[in-house]
């Protein structure tokens, strides 16, 4: 009998197709005390790469300074047979640059407000000096997608 695991993995067009198509993942960082920090966070996929930006101060970016290491979760559906997701284990990326903080920033308001108008961009650019960029960089790609069972669990 073949692998349940095996029958619901997602191809790699999937899993980019999936990520384009969701709008928040859920980021896992370590915490001060050993234990996962997750939020939600809003994101530009780039290929397999997924780019954001956060408060430089807030407790996510803290704790991708001392790791810069998060999983990152993306999921869709709610009764089992409709479920799909992906996690991806990655390596982070930290930006500081604000002009380059600002591209991701446009990236994102872009992505989730569509024209950017130039209060938007006056925003933007005035968030970017109190953030930080972030591009997380997976290094595994875990994936289901338990439509593929055909309601046969």
């Amino acid at each position: 009998m073949p692998s349940r695991r095996a029958q619901i993995e997602m191809t790699a067009d999937e899993v980019l197709a999936f990520v384009a198509d969701q709008m928040v993942m859920q980021c896992a960082t370590v915490g001060p005390r050993g234990l996962p920090h997750m939020v939600p966070l809003w994101y530009v996929p780039e290929g397999i790469e997924l780019v954001g930006w956060t408060y430089a101060k807030s407790q996510k970016a803290r704790n991708l300074e001392r790791d810069p290491r998060a999983t990152v979760g993306i999921e869709d559906g709610v009764q089992y047979h409709e479920l799909r997701g992906v996690m991806f284990e990655c390596d982070v990326e930290m930006e500081r640059d604000p002009s380059k903080v600002e591209q991701n920033g446009l990236m994102l308001f872009n992505r989730y407000a569509g024209e950017l108008s130039p209060e938007i961009r006056e925003m933007v650019a005035n968030q970017a000096r109190k953030r930080v960029g972030l591009r997380f960089v997976p290094s595994r790609v875990v994936s289901w997608d338990h439509r593929k069972l055909g309601d046969v669990y």
